[in-house]
């Protein structure tokens, strides 16, 4: 029976491949560890979707793009500064920015990317 062939790196711009059904290779697995906390453990239960919701209904335009003069829907809320379980920071609403899915993803991997997380 024929072997499934191996997958890229999930990491991005990482060129190494990894046997089918992991998903990063070696250098990369200590970044993007599998015994993170689920996403309600970390304080992103149904408290957290009213308050967004009722966040991005106030603030519907993505703040970044809005700077560049586009108007673009916001779908995040961003903490500014990353809360790393600090539940004072995660509910501190002046720390919050609405964001489209982009932007979010561009600051994530450039200014949160490498500051190391305190919770698990």
């Amino acid at each position: 029976m024929p072997r499934k062939p191996n997958v890229p790196c999930k990491h991005p711009s990482c060129p190494a491949l990894v046997p089918y059904g992991r998903s990063y290779c070696e250098k990369h697995q200590v970044l993007h560890r599998s015994d993170r906390l689920s996403a309600s453990k970390r304080g992103y239960d149904s408290r957290w979707r009213k308050a967004r919701a009722r966040f991005l209904k106030d603030h519907p335009l993505c703040v970044k793009c809005k700077e560049e003069g586009i108007l673009v829907k916001a779908t995040v809320v961003d903490h500014i500064v990353p809360h790393r379980g600090d539940q004072r920071l995660f509910w501190d609403e002046s720390n919050w920015q609405p964001l489209c899915k982009k932007c979010h993803d561009k600051k994530t991997m450039t200014e949160d990317k490498y500051v190391v997380n305190n919770y698990q």
